[in-house]
């Protein structure tokens, strides 16, 4: 942590996913390698709650403790809130950054507080970080990019080589089941699959376990990555994408992505679409056959070209040429 005399920015991590804590450190490494001192403070996880509702205001809570506390030890000339969660009961403005809002993923009575609060705090920012303009378009209030508006994407680098063998027939990551449709996938392979031929589910077990699946739960991040790039598809049909990191990471590691249409802001769907319109779809046991038969040549290196928005070099520059001059005047 950085020493007490103050930073120049202060990152309120929510923190209640992987995802969102590795987004979150890898901001505050960009924060510094364009010449800023930065620090993360990260919120500490409330009790188990029985609804979407509370456990939303358990979050803030902590969030807002979090900040509290290092807002007054670091002096901060800015912050940002990684998430619309932890912004809402923020105790000082700040920018907010953003997968999706809670317009988005909080229907109804799910959201049923957070939405009308969250349109205050999103209107209230002095800068709004979504990380993909699906996610700025669900915001609401928010017509389009502006001065208010800096689309910030998650760096997504390949783990290594994508050139070696590729022994595991698909995968998919399913941390989240329902959410992930891992019932549609399971589904999918057992009308596709050949002799042979394995499906691996990783960040969760898996219900009804037939021949060709197989479960390897959580992973630590290094094994998962390897495992992407032995991998010649990932199939997923989530039924709400919010971003879609497990499936950018999956095309970085040379994977073909065979997904259904979802809503929610997907930065993943129109590239895979763009890559081979064939393997997305409603029909996902063809589409993993034509994945798995008939592979369009070059798909993994067009994967790299579609990924150059999203790779660390260009996070850098927006951060670097407009974020901190925006935080910090």
């Amino acid at each position: 942590m950085t020493a007490a005399h103050g930073v120049d920015v202060l990152i309120v991590s929510l923190g209640s996913t992987a995802g969102l804590r590795a987004a979150d450190a890898e901001l505050e490494q960009s924060l510094r390698r364009a010449g800023a001192s930065a620090a993360v403070v990260e919120t500490s996880p409330p009790p188990g709650m029985r609804t979407l509702a509370l456990t939303d205001l358990g979050w803030a809570l902590a969030a807002r403790r979090a900040a509290r506390g290092e807002l007054d030890r670091l002096a901060p000339r800015a912050v940002i809130y990684s998430s619309t969660t932890a912004a809402l009961l923020w105790p000082r403005e700040g920018a907010i950054r953003f997968d999706a809002p809670s317009a988005g993923n909080r229907p109804g009575r799910h959201g049923l507080w957070q939405r009308p609060l969250e349109r205050r705090r999103l209107g209230q920012a002095p800068l709004l970080l979504p990380w993909s303009d699906g996610g700025l378009r669900e915001a609401p209030g928010v017509a389009s990019r502006g001065e208010r508006a800096l689309v910030l994407p998650v760096p997504v680098e390949p783990s290594g080589p994508t050139d070696g063998v590729r022994d595991i027939a698909a995968v998919t990551y399913a941390a989240n089941p329902k959410k992930k449709g891992l019932d549609r996938v399971l589904q999918a392979w057992r009308e596709a699959r050949r002799p042979g031929e394995e499906l691996l589910v990783m960040g969760a077990g898996a219900e009804e376990l037939r021949a060709g699946v197989r479960a390897v739960g959580m992973l630590p991040y290094e094994e998962y990555r390897g495992l992407l790039r032995r991998a010649r598809v990932f199939v997923c049909a989530p039924r709400r994408e919010d971003y879609g990191i497990a499936q950018l990471e999956a095309l970085a590691d040379g994977a073909q992505l065979v997904t259904t249409e979802a809503p929610g802001p997907y930065a993943a769907l129109p590239i895979a679409r763009e890559l081979d319109e064939r393997l997305v779809g409603e029909e996902l046991a063809p589409a993993l056959r034509t994945a798995l038969d008939d592979p369009l040549e070059g798909y993994a290196t067009h994967a790299r070209e579609a990924l150059e928005p999203f790779s660390r070099e260009a996070a850098d520059r927006v951060v670097a040429e407009q974020l901190l001059p925006r935080l910090l005047g």
